[in-house]
Parts: structure tokens; C-alpha cells; sequence
């Protein structure tokens, strides 16, 4: 195997990484309302815990019979419950930029996965922790970690962020890498909780923020024992069912720690899943109640407004300016989102709460405000389709009893007559439809902010991406210029395919895969994605010359997006053809130029090709983008020695080995610069090091 092969194979992660003016639709968000929670002279302790994946149909509290929350259910007792809560976009990354930044997606264009979080943006975390708040996240899966390059920006204002994820290795199952099980998330939680002072106290340091993230009902469907077997039949039902379980642990901990009674504690889905309604298999392409309607409560101090039913509708964007209000803090006015504690005049509170209305003489004003709230439209879109299957965009538009969604093939239903959403009346009701249209786009004009640039996406994030079963891509309207919009409904079949390919692939089921993703090219041509992931898994099996076609017709299609250029390269690298595998990877950082990894793969070309000067200008930036890149280090100080430069390489080796203490090749590297400075103990030491590591991985 050529060694340009052999370097490809320990890839490592690569780093990669005009607000308008908005004005509130309504200024009393930046107030505190009246029935907001008493102030104390200790701000609250705040729990936010989002589920990842979750329909609000399985929720008891929501009126499911199977019997999966019971945990959940009992929190709800002590919360208030929106019954008509809405995800902004049916997608992990962005769906969490809206709830964490309270703004709509066409304002903080986090629209699609891999997107990075501007720092102009307003951050919960960030907020929270400047007014004092310790900050901690635990994370159940690379989706948002930003690190692996899937959420850059999300760490923001945290002490800790918990997600350290890798990569997949040979033999290691996805919950030591790229997944935590819900189990592991709220351990490490408590562990922070019941840490040493210079981590947290409770008692000793104040309020704190922590943000738990469970995963496990997000694809694959795969929930431990005993859940495993109990629900063999509904393995995703099971991954709820487990989930509620560890809800509950953690809960009773927060209890015994005297931490559950006087925080607030929000619970919220970041988006639901289909199961073939409208033909929608998962979730990202539609805006159905399915995949947009999710649970949502929010227990206060003392269990104030306990078993309260908030029926009109909100959304995900509420939750970040709630909190801040919980919290006393102000709201600032480029958050998009309305306080839920709107929503709770003083005739919902208990009897304990002190508050009290006179009946016969009720504030007009506020009746109102209370009917403006009730009528409260909610904005869903998602441009999954559109960045990945070259469909339109959508975008709904939730207002009296309709949901309309803006598309070529534009829809209109009444909800509660049909809350299925099976009667399209767009036709019928073309008036209707037309209000809402205005509507919706007035909404969208009034609530952007312009973009300042396209986001690119590293080709390892799209690989990180697609281990956990999303397309990726960084397609821009400028690609489709002139052509005429294609309606995501006529995509779903294919999209459903894909899907499934791409599942087959991460479990290495490559040979059905590539049988798969045949078919769906010759069906449509015209899915550059398709084309790629083709490419890629041929690729995987060793069969290059056929993946080459494949590749490059990606490329040409997508010429501005780094992850075709990347796999192409690739490929004609193992093929030996440096010369045009070279111009490919170039083509790919000039798309991607903060990618360390990309530069680190040129450098290597470059040092194949006898180009020893300019390989090292490019693994000397490699290395600038990530001081933590081991192969360029590895590499870089491997050719300053050969250079005769040993003390300019020692502490690049040095870095390399503490990065990775378990390689040989380090050990080995640094044995032969302190050798040839003379330093010999140093030099034993590390052939020692080298000697150990190497009988143990052969006695394995």
C-alpha cells in the first residue's frame, strides 16, 4: 500500500471551523410581566434538558396511551404544559440554534447541519453566564458537538461542554464514539452537580445553567436492555420508553441533592420523527405534525402553576427569552421569541401564589393581549431538500385553525377538522391560502437578518454527518439560478432511498448500499449528493477507477463544495495519479481553506510529488489551524529531522507524542531527534516507550 494510503488511513479530526436591525413584532418581551415568577434575592438554579428526535404523540402528558413516560408524565404534574409547542426547523443543529439563541433560522442562518453559530448572535449560555451562572452542557451525540465541526459555535459561554467525541474505530460500537446513551449523559451531569467546589456547589457558588441532551431516539433505533426486548416490536418507542426512565433517576438525584424544589426546569424535543405519514420516512424534508410538533414543559420554583395547560401555540424560540426571565435577566431585542410566562395571567395561579383577579372587573387591555396571544401564528422551515435534493424550500405557517405550507405545490389544512393534514385545500380555499402566503412571507421579511456569507462544509464534517444518517452539503442559490423550483413531495421516495443507503452504509453494509445508490442515480441524475455518496462507498471497497466517474460528476456539479473534490482526490490517490489528485484536494481547500485537514493531505501529495519546500508551507498551516492535528505534527517534525533541523523538530514530536502518546511512530521519531542530539537517556526512554507499545499491539 502506498504510504499516501497509509497516511489516509489515520486521519484525525480537522478543526475546521450585518445583523439587521430587527424590530419585536411585540416590545412587552422585554419586560417582566406581571405573572412572571416572584424575584428572590437568589436567582433560580435552571435545568434544560431537550430530547432529541421525540414526538410529541408518544408523551402521556399529551394523551398518549402506550405507557412510555411515566416519569415525564409526573415531571408534568409539577410543570406547566404547552400542549401546542413547534419546532422552527425539523433538524437537530439548527432547531438548537433557535431555541438557544430565541431567533428565527432566517435571522441566525443556522438553516441547515454543520452550520456554524455566529458570535453576534444572543446565546443563552452566554448571557446566563456573564450575569454569574456556572454553565455545564452534556451532549449525547457528535450532531452538536463543536469540536467534530457538526455545531461550531454551540460552546459558547460554557464552562464545560461535554463532547468529546471521535471518530468510530474498528471494533468500537457507536456509544464510546459518536453517541452517548441517555444513562451516561445524566451521569456525567450528576457528576458535575456533586463535584469539588473548584467544579460546582450548589450551595456554595451560586446559581447554575446545565443543558442535558439525550440522543437515543434518533435512527438507529437500538434502546439497552430490558428496553431492548420489551419493545422488540418498537424499537423506537423503546428508546423513549428507556430515555423517561433515566428522566426519572435523574430527577429523584436532583431531589436527594435539594436541587429539584426551587430550580426551573425545562423539557423540550428539538424536533419529532415520520414513520410514512406523507410519505415521509425520519424527519428534515417536511413540516408535518410529525416531525414539528413537539412535547414541551417548564416546572418553576416551588412547582408554581403546577398541571397548568397551556393551550395556544408556541415555540422552540420562547424557551431562551423564558429562561432569561426566570432568571431576572434582561431579554435582549434581537431575541425573536416571546416569554412563555405571557401565557400565565394570575387567574391560572394556585391557590398558594397568592394572586388574585376580580372577575367583574377585568383589564380590557389584557383580555386583549390574552386574545393576540391565543392567535399567535408559528413560523417551521427546513431547506433540506432544497441543499441536498435540489427541491424547493419550505416553509409553514401555523395561524388559526390552518397550517399552510409555502411550497411550488402550496398546501392548506384545517386542522381540526382534518388534524391529519390528508385535505389539501389550497384550491378550494384559495383565498385563505393567499392571506396566509402574505402572512407568512411578511413574517419572514420583517424577522431576517442578511446573510454575510455562504457556509462551507468540511468534508470530515459531512462523514460525521453521514455516520449518524444525514445527507450533507454545502449547496447555495446561486447554484440553481434560473431553474424552476422542484417540489420536496416529488423527492420524498428518493430522499426515503437514500436514506436508507446511507443507513447501510454505517453498518457496513456497503455491497447493499452501492446497489441502492445505483438505482437512485439513474432514477435522478441530477442528486450530486447521490452521486458522491456512490463514489464514496465504491471507493470504500477498493473499487476506485469505478468510483471515479461518480466523483467527478459530483464535483462538476457542486465545483464550490470541498467534500466532492476531497473524496476525489482521494481516490485518484490511491490510483497513484498524485499530479491530478493534487489539483482536486487544492480545488478542496480553496472551498474549505480553515480546514487543517486539507492542508495536511496536500502537504502529504506535495511530499510524495519531491515537492519538499512546499509541503512543508503546508503542514506548517495545517498545523497553525489546529496546534492539535497529530499527523502534522507527526509528519512536520518527521521532515524537519530529515532536513537535519532535530532541534526545530523536537518540540513538534513532542506535541505529536502528547497528543498521542499510544503511537509508535511518535516514540520511534522523538527516539531518533534525541539520539542525534546527543541526549541518550531521552532517547531510551522513548525506544523503551516504543518497544512496549509495539509487543502489546502484537500480543493483541
Amino acid at each position: 500500500m502506498q504510504v499516501f494510503v497509509r497516511f489516509l488511513l489515520i486521519i484525525v479530526l480537522a478543526q475546521s471551523q450585518c445583523q439587521c436591525q430587527y424590530q419585536r413584532a411585540d416590545a412587552t418581551t422585554s419586560k417582566t410581566p406581571k405573572t412572571g415568577p416572584t424575584r428572590s434575592a437568589k436567582p433560580p438554579n435552571l435545568i434544560l434538558i431537550t430530547l432529541d428526535t421525540t414526538r410529541a404523540d408518544r408523551m402521556g402528558f399529551l394523551g398518549s396511551k402506550r405507557g412510555l413516560t411515566p416519569n415525564l408524565d409526573a415531571l408534568a404534574q409539577q410543570s406547566v404544559i404547552f400542549t401546542r409547542a413547534y419546532a422552527q426547523v425539523p433538524l437537530t443543529t439548527p432547531s438548537h440554534a433557535a431555541l438557544l439563541t430565541g431567533t428565527y433560522p432566517q435571522f441566525n442562518h443556522v438553516e441547515d447541519l454543520g452550520m456554524a453559530l455566529r458570535k453576534d448572535l444572543p446565546f443563552l449560555p452566554e448571557l446566563l453566564h456573564r450575569h454569574g451562572y456556572r454553565t455545564a452542557a452534556f451532549l449525547g451525540a457528535n450532531i452538536l458537538d463543536p469540536k467534530s465541526g457538526t455545531a461550531p459555535g454551540f460552546d459558547r459561554g460554557f464552562d464545560l461542554y461535554d463532547a468529546d467525541f471521535h471518530d468510530t474505530q474498528p471494533g468500537e460500537d457507536r456509544y464510546h464514539s459518536i453517541e452517548r446513551r441517555a444513562g451516561d449523559v445524566a451521569d456525567r451531569a450528576l457528576h458535575w452537580l456533586s463535584g469539588p467546589s473548584d467544579q460546582l456547589s450548589h450551595h456554595q457558588q451560586g446559581p447554575f445553567f446545565i443543558w442535558l441532551h439525550f440522543f437515543d431516539p434518533h435512527d438507529p433505533y437500538d434502546p439497552p436492555p430490558p428496553f431492548h426486548e420489551r419493545y422488540a416490536a418498537a424499537p423506537y418507542d423503546g428508546e423513549i420508553a428507556y430515555m423517561d426512565s433515566v428522566i426519572g433517576t435523574l430527577m429523584e438525584a436532583l431531589r436527594r441533592r435539594g436541587l429539584y424544589q426551587d430550580s426551573v426546569i425545562a423539557v423540550a424535543a428539538d424536533h419529532g420523527e415520520a414513520f410514512g405519514e406523507h410519505g415521509e420516512e425520519r424527519h428534515g424534508m417536511f413540516l408535518y405534525d410529525e416531525t414539528v410538533h413537539v412535547p414541551m414543559l417548564l416546572k418553576l420554583p416551588a412547582q408554581k402553576f403546577a398541571g397548568t395547560r397551556i393551550d395556544p401555540r408556541v415555540a422552540l424560540v420562547d424557551i431562551a427569552p423564558s429562561l432569561l426571565q426566570a432568571a431576572g435577566i434582561a431579554v435582549p431585542a434581537t431575541m425573536q421569541g416571546q416569554s412563555l410566562f405571557r401565557l400565565l395571567p394570575a387567574a391560572q395561579a394556585s391557590p398558594n401564589a397568592g394572586e388574585t383577579r376580580d372577575d367583574n372587573n377585568k383589564d380590557k387591555d389584557g383580555d386583549r393581549e390574552k386574545d393576540k396571544i391565543t392567535d399567535r401564528a408559528v413560523y417551521s422551515e427546513s431547506n433540506y431538500a432544497y441543499r441536498n435534493f435540489g427541491a424547493s424550500e419550505l416553509r409553514s405557517w401555523r395561524a388559526g385553525k390552518y397550517l399552510y405550507v409555502q411550497a411550488p405545490k402550496r398546501e392548506l389544512y384545517d386542522l381540526p377538522l382534518d388534524p391529519d393534514a390528508l385535505k389539501n385545500l389550497s384550491s378550494s380555499a384559495k383565498a385563505v391560502a393567499d392571506t396566509l402566503d402574505t402572512q407568512l412571507s411578511g413574517f419572514v421579511a420583517k424577522t431576517s437578518s442578511a446573510r454575510t456569507e455562504n457556509t462551507k462544509l468540511d468534508p470530515l464534517v459531512a462523514e460525521r454527518l453521514h455516520a449518524l444518517g444525514y445527507v450533507a452539503s454545502d449547496r447555495n442559490p446561486s447554484q440553481d439560478s434560473g431553474k424552476a423550483a422542484v417540489d420536496p413531495k416529488d423527492k420524498i421516495e428518493l430522499a426515503n432511498r437514500y436514506h436508507r443507503a446511507l443507513v447501510k452504509m454505517e453498518e457496513g453494509q456497503y455491497a447493499q448500499a452501492i446497489g441502492e445508490l445505483r438505482e437512485l442515480v439513474t432514477r435522478d441524475p441530477d442528486i450530486p449528493g447521490a452521486q458522491f455518496d456512490l463514489g464514496s462507498a465504491l471507493v470504500h471497497q477498493g473499487l476506485y477507477e469505478e468510483a471515479l466517474p461518480f466523483l467527478r460528476t459530483a464535483a462538476e456539479k457542486w465545483p464550490d463544495s470541498a467534500p466532492p473534490h476531497y473524496q476525489l482526490g482521494l481516490a485518484l490517490g490511491d490510483l497513484g495519479q498524485l499530479e491530478p489528485a493534487l489539483k482536486e484536494m487544492q480545488a478542496a481547500v480553496a472551498c474549505q481553506p480553515s480546514s487543517a485537514n486539507l492542508h495536511f493531505l496536500v502537504a502529504t501529495l506535495l511530499a510524495q510529488m519531491d515537492q519538499t519546500p512546499e509541503a512543508m508551507k503546508e503542514y506548517k498551516k495545517a498545523i497553525e489551524l489546529d496546534p492539535r492535528h497529530f499527523e502534522a505534527n507527526l509528519t512536520y517534525g518527521r521532515l524537519l529531522f530529515v532536513q537535519g533541523r532535530a532541534s526545530a523538530a523536537l518540540p513538534i514530536l513532542i506535541r505529536a507524542e502528547k497528543l498521542k502518546p499510544e503511537s509508535m511512530e511518535a516514540h520511534m521519531a522523538l527516539a531518533d531527534v534525541y539520539t542525534k542530539l546527543g541526549e541518550d537517556d531521552k532517547a531510551d526512554r522513548e525506544l523503551a516507550a516504543y518497544q512496549r507499545l509495539f509487543k502489546s499491539a502484537n500480543q493483541h
